[in-house]
């Protein structure tokens, strides 16, 4: 049989599930995971969702055998393969040992199918590994495996690289690329993928799309890439710390499962929050209706609310002891349901952390002409010419395949490259803001607010608050950049960009790394934008979303 990418990803062994139970993870004094249950069976393909911060790249690389948990019990596959958000590297080692990394587990496997078929015949126990062997060979497509190398590479565009070639000579798109078709090209059992699909162009995630879901072993997959979980996933997993304060199910409320793709998961999120706030209030009007009872003593339960009349003023005296004893019964009865409801009441649904919009500050620049206009721009094996203006309130999508000049392109726009060709003109005084593809914050011991502070002033931080943004959480605001999660880290990139907003807005894959919710904040906000903005983007929700104009480079 040829090789194709659809036949590649054949597990291996009796894929056994993945599994953790009771798991917490304390990280610089804080509970990131707490109690957190998760069973992923063969054949299912879970989403695991959450904000940024909420733990989904802790519980991966927990589960990935990267980390050990404080608590609870790990189990996987004896061979699992794990794709980390930011792949690490020795900028001196070449391409090919990425590749030979992946290739060695299948070269044992040859090796011993060598050694047992020399000694065949001399004991059954050899026969038994030689079958054993062979049965494993046929799954993983040990012979075929140099052409669904060269299959895979060209799939994630990388396929022109030079092995000899230093990793640090590459992109971080690149090497992400390269080790997502390694561990695809070993084989594992399981697959354990933090933001596989970063870097990636339609193509290359139509290749993933269609090793996913011919994949027979367990995957977990975190994506902030919602099409490809409407597309792939078998179900959700939101890990939402605030579940444990609601009801705690699902092993201790941090991990609730969800159906279908992300468009069913935000449907019954939505319902689960209307539940939520039903059963609140239910509980809430109760408890002030049994204080009220509590309060009002034996007067309300004995005349109703009303004071005493002379009758009742007789009726009491009249029956004495007996009416005392009862009242005082109802009242222990009314003090009792109290306290059970106070001990077991639903907390209020916590608001979520929401992006508040661009806060004001664009002033207009004088004049009818463009923002900025290129005439034939071009750069050296990087951008074919590009003629375009760009005006106030312009909305451009650039698109294209990996290697076409998205990213150059907002770079000549921002006049941070020279150009080969061609020219650039823009209006004085324009003031551009970038947020770059890959995470830079050069500065790890530094804290949020501080980094913020210095990037606009303390004047422009004392009136947009990096607080009333809705980027960040409070208890993150002055911690060092260095402890919070990738997605956190972005956010602080894009506040850096945002506390003034630019005449010209320029956002490089801005939906890479941060939550769903979001991106999709992120994406209505734009709309609201005085100046210009221009995004590129593979994100293909964010392109089905998009109203204004369309860039496509590389034809």
């Amino acid at each position: 049989m040829s090789p194709t990418l659809s036949t590649a990803l054949i597990s291996s062994g009796d894929r056994a599930p993945l599994i953790a139970r009771g798991v917490t993870r304390i990280l610089g004094g804080r509970a990131v995971l707490r109690d957190v249950d998760l069973i992923v069976p063969a054949g299912a393909r879970v989403g695991l969702i959450g904000e940024n911060g909420a733990g989904k790249s802790t519980l991966l690389r927990l589960l990935a055998g990267v980390d050990e948990p404080d608590a609870g019990e790990i189990v996987r596959p004896a061979r699992l393969g794990w794709l980390p958000q930011e792949v690490p590297f020795d900028s001196g080692m070449p391409v090919s040992s990425i590749l030979d990394t992946a290739d060695a587990p299948l070269l044992a496997l040859e090796r011993t199918i060598e050694a047992t078929a020399a000694l065949l015949g001399t004991d059954p126990g050899v026969d038994a590994a030689y079958s054993a062997a062979l049965d494993e060979a046929e799954r993983v497509e040990l012979w075929s495996r140099h052409a669904r190398r060269d299959a895979l590479l060209d799939a994630f565009g990388v396929a022109g690289i030079p092995f000899a070639t230093p990793l640090g000579e590459i992109s971080g798109g690149q090497r992400s690329r390269l080790a997502l078709a390694a561990l695809l090209l070993s084989c594992p059992e399981a697959l354990v993928l933090d933001e596989p699909s970063n870097h990636l162009d339609d193509r290359a995630v139509d290749a993933l799309r269609e090793q996913l879901l011919g994949w027979r072993g367990p995957v977990l997959l975190a994506s902030h890439d919602r099409a490809l979980l409407d597309e792939v996933a078998t179900e959700l997993v939101d890990l939402d710390p605030s579940r444990r304060a609601a009801t705690g199910e699902n092993g201790g409320g941090q991990a609730v499962r969800y159906g279908g793709g992300f468009s069913d998961y935000l449907a019954e999120r939505e319902r689960e929050r209307q539940r939520w706030q039903r059963q609140h209030g239910l509980e809430q009007r109760e408890l002030s209706r049994l204080r009220g009872e509590v309060a009002v003593g034996a007067r309300a339960i004995d005349t109703g609310g009303r004071p005493p009349r002379d009758n009742d003023k007789f009726i009491r005296h009249f029956k004495g002891a007996r009416v005392e004893a009862e009242v005082a019964r109802r009242v222990r009865d009314a003090e009792r349901r109290l306290a059970e409801l106070e001990a077991a009441q639903v907390a209020p649904p916590p608001e979520p952390l929401r992006f508040a919009g661009l806060p004001p500050g664009t002033a207009a620049l004088e004049g009818d002409d463009p923002l900025v206009a290129l005439e034939s721009a071009a750069v050296d094996r990087r951008l074919a010419p590009v003629t375009l203006a760009l005006r106030a309130g312009d909305r451009m999508l650039v698109t294209g395949p990996n290697g076409s000049g998205k990213s150059t392109l907002l770079a000549v726009l921002a006049a941070s490259i020279p150009l080969d060709a061609g020219r650039r003109t823009a209006k004085p005084r324009l003031r551009v803001g970038v947020l770059a593809q890959d995470t830079r914050l050069a500065e790890p011991h530094r804290t949020p607010r501080e980094l913020y502070e210095r990037a606009l002033g303390a004047g422009r931080a004392a009136a947009v608050p990096l607080a009333s943004l809705g980027l960040l959480g409070p208890r993150d605001l002055d911690r060092p950049v260095g402890v919070l999660s990738v997605g956190q880290q972005r956010r602080v990139e894009l506040a850096l960009v945002l506390g003034r907003p630019p005449h010209l807005l320029l956002l490089d894959e801005p939906t890479n790394h941060l939550s769903l919710r979001l991106a999709t904040e992120l994406e209505d906000a734009l709309g609201t934008h005085p100046g210009a903005v221009v995004v590129a983007s593979h994100d293909r929700w964010l392109r089905r979303r998009w109203s204004g104009t369309v860039l496509a480079l590389g034809g």
